[in-house]
């Protein structure tokens, strides 16, 4: 099973927000995920953005793959250089 770390949209329409999820690859964008990362709200200002770095590095650690935007998101939030540092 590939897993891959990407968002899943929540929130009403035209008012988007987001989770960061770990989910299978095979599965639909909004459909089953894994575990709950963190949080993405575009709308605020300046964006909103909890990411929880220890289950991501956990995720990352033990393979899970990353989307661009997923990939940036975590750059922002430190998991990246929290996971780079640990290996």
């Amino acid at each position: 099973m590939a897993v891959k770390l990407r968002l899943t949209r929540i929130g009403k329409k035209k008012q988007p927000q987001y989770r960061i999820v770990a989910a299978d690859s095979r599965s639909p964008r909004d459909g089953r995920f894994i575990e709950i990362l963190g949080h993405y709200d575009p709308r605020q200002e300046p964006s909103g953005l909890r990411v929880d770095n220890d289950k991501a590095v956990k995720w990352l650690s033990q393979g899970a793959q990353p989307t661009e935007r997923v990939a940036k998101l975590l750059e922002i939030s430190g998991a990246m250089e929290q996971f780079k540092a640990s290996k």
